[in-house]
């Protein structure tokens, strides 16, 4: 393997390694990437990765129809994905859950320690969902920010954001969820007959 493709596919590993709390084996985990074509370009730090490109370590994939990875002089990171729409998706740490995050664009920053979702946005995790324009998440606080889309009345005001969450269930002393009691329908003494 050249010494290029070995510092792209090492720039590639140290870019992603920690991304949304990643399962921490994953970063012990080989990169495999599959693409039609690459271009290394070690004088400007940029290698680009083309075509129905597929970038899998350990738990994580990531899918776009192009990748551009750069590398400052201090070494640290920026990858680009784009696609129609480019995917993400990464078991989280400590638990059997998949984030999972789609965009037209998606950028990842090691100095900033920040994934961005560009242009129908949608980040989902177990039966949480969350929509928008443009998300924003900081693996260093676990803080999202969503804003809405350029609104779709084309009157310039800004659109929406959507989100689904979940109730999470309540814990019993054994750690298990609890059973839901049956309903029971009983008659009111509060409640008066209607009047003709």
């Amino acid at each position: 393997m050249s010494r290029s493709l070995n510092t792209a596919l090492l720039a590639l590993l140290l870019a992603w390694s920690s991304l949304l709390h990643a399962e921490n084996a994953d970063r012990d985990k080989p990169i495999h990437l599959e693409s039609d074509s690459v271009v290394i370009d070690d004088a400007k730090q940029t290698s680009i990765f083309e075509g129905q490109v597929k970038l899998t370590q350990g738990t994580m994939l990531l899918r776009a129809d192009r990748i551009v990875l750069t590398q400052d002089k201090q070494g640290r990171q920026h990858c680009t994905a784009t696609g129609n729409l480019a995917s993400f998706r990464q078991k989280r740490e400590g638990s059997d859950e998949y984030m999972e995050g789609y965009g037209e664009r998606i950028e990842y920053d090691t100095r900033t320690e920040t994934v961005d979702f560009f242009g129908k946005a949608r980040v989902k995790r177990a039966q949480d969902d969350v929509q928008g324009d443009h998300i924003s998440y900081s693996t260093r606080t676990e803080v999202f920010q969503v804003s809405g889309d350029s609104g779709s009345a084309g009157d310039g005001e800004k659109g929406r954001v959507h989100a689904v969450i979940q109730p999470k269930a309540k814990e019993t002393a054994d750690g298990a969820a609890p059973k839901a009691a049956p309903l029971s329908i009983q008659p009111s003494s509060t409640l008066s007959e209607p009047k003709p």
